[in-house]
């Protein structure tokens, strides 16, 4: 099996593919990680744990 699929392979035995879904979701779960980091960092900063 795998890991990403390109687009001109036809096979559907992958784990990732190069889709605008696939894209599209990465891209928002990384946007809530930067986030809840920052979140995390502005809490630690207002609580004085840092």
């Amino acid at each position: 099996m795998k890991f990403v699929k390109e687009e001109e392979d036809e096979t559907r035995d992958y784990i990732l593919q190069k889709d605008t879904k696939t894209k599209f979701g990465a891209k928002i779960i990384i946007l809530i990680l930067i986030v809840l980091v920052g979140a995390v960092v502005a809490s630690g900063i207002h609580f004085k744990w840092f």
